[in-house]
């Protein structure tokens, strides 16, 4: 089973523009249809309560999404089976039910949190990152207050179109790949 965790950034990594969690209000067209084209081709697409909630997902029976949470009693009634699920479980208990599973690919998308959690546990095998290039200055970080030291080689990049929108996709070098070296 593969893991992807993709993300779009500006140039100076932000993943917000001024804190406003809409990226698709300043993400370009490129990006957008290549992260359309991705998520239509993956069945498990995890996120964080921080993602669904400004934009929240409309379940469909292609798609099983995950909604991580420290509460998700307080989304009971918004659940459907197979399609809509809020939980509190670690991260690596959603890996062991989605291996049971027969999952080939699991989508991670949100926030830093979400990242952060996924990254420190290493279960992350690619990172794949859309820089625009724009500068905000302000606005939510790719990875916040952690102490990480993770490796990644390049697989691909790809200009997406004349302005300089860049698709860049790494795999992550695990810690037993470092020991064998």
């Amino acid at each position: 089973m593969k893991t992807i965790l993709i993300f779009v950034s500006s140039l100076d990594g932000k993943i917000t523009r001024w804190g406003d969690p809409m990226i698709r209000s300043w993400s370009s067209k490129s990006d957008q249809e290549h992260f359309d084209a991705i998520w239509k081709d993956t069945h498990v697409i995890i996120m964080g309560s921080g993602t669904y909630n400004p934009d929240p997902v409309k379940p469909v029976s292609r798609h099983l999404f995950v909604i991580l949470t420290r509460h998700p009693e307080r989304y009971k009634s918004r659940e459907i089976p197979g399609q809509l699920e809020f939980t509190d479980d670690s991260p690596l208990l959603l890996m062991e039910r989605f291996q049971k599973a027969n999952e080939d690919k699991l989508l991670i998308v949100g926030g830093a949190q979400i990242a952060a959690l996924f990254l420190k546990a290493q279960l992350i095998d690619e990172l794949w990152l859309t820089i625009e290039p724009r500068i905000f200055g302000i606005g939510a970080s790719f990875v916040n207050d952690e102490k990480l030291n993770i490796e990644l080689k390049l697989l691909s990049c790809e200009q997406a179109n004349e302005q300089g929108t860049l698709i860049l996709k790494y795999k992550v070098i695990k810690v037993e790949e470092k020991l064998n070296r």
